[in-house]
């Protein structure tokens, strides 16, 4: 990959959102990056809305949209702003706009856009797989702590020297 090629995958992975359990991307940054309007890239969706079954593509619920605002620390947007909810696009949403807005341009950004899913889906098999590794760590620690404990226990006893019996006071008969 080229280094301006790696950069963009850098950057379109900062706009890669967990939603509903989903990694997603958002109508305005998908627009940002095909380099057209969101306004025409909503108007392509729909008029193409049978690629689009709501497990490739959704609208945001206005508390979801908050959140989302909120985590990236964008003001409210005065006149002009946004009129409706975004749309949230999984990644077969987002292979399903190439088709959509058939640019060499929208290839190019979505050839981008699939490198950066398949990235961040390396990264979390490589947090599962250390996170896994870990706990493995944690119990051999906690089985080692047992027997270590029992290590001390034992060295306690040889080394606190056993009681002698008393002496008993006084005269003692023997038969």
């Amino acid at each position: 990959m080229v280094k301006t090629e790696v950069v963009l995958v850098e950057r379109i992975s900062k706009k890669i959102y967990l939603l509903r359990d989903q990694k997603v991307m958002i109508d305005e940054d998908l627009a940002e990056l095909y380099n057209v309007s969101t306004r025409r890239l909503n108007e392509q969706i729909k008029r193409n809305l049978e690629r689009f079954p709501s497990d490739f593509m959704f609208q945001l619920t206005k508390s979801e949209y908050e959140i989302l605002r909120s985590q990236n620390a964008t003001s409210k947007k005065g006149r002009g702003g946004r009129r409706y909810l975004p749309y949230a696009f999984t990644e077969q949403g987002v292979a399903m706009l190439s088709s959509v807005l058939n640019s060499k341009q929208a290839i190019k950004v979505n050839i981008q856009i699939m490198r950066a899913f398949v990235k961040l889906r390396e990264i979390l098999s490589t947090n599962k797989e250390l996170a896994q590794k870990l706990k493995e760590l944690e119990l051999k620690i906690d089985s080692h702590d047992n027997q270590i404990q029992a290590i001390f226990e034992v060295i306690n006893q040889l080394i606190t020297p056993p009681e002698k019996p008393k002496r008993k006071i006084g005269f003692t008969i023997e038969e």
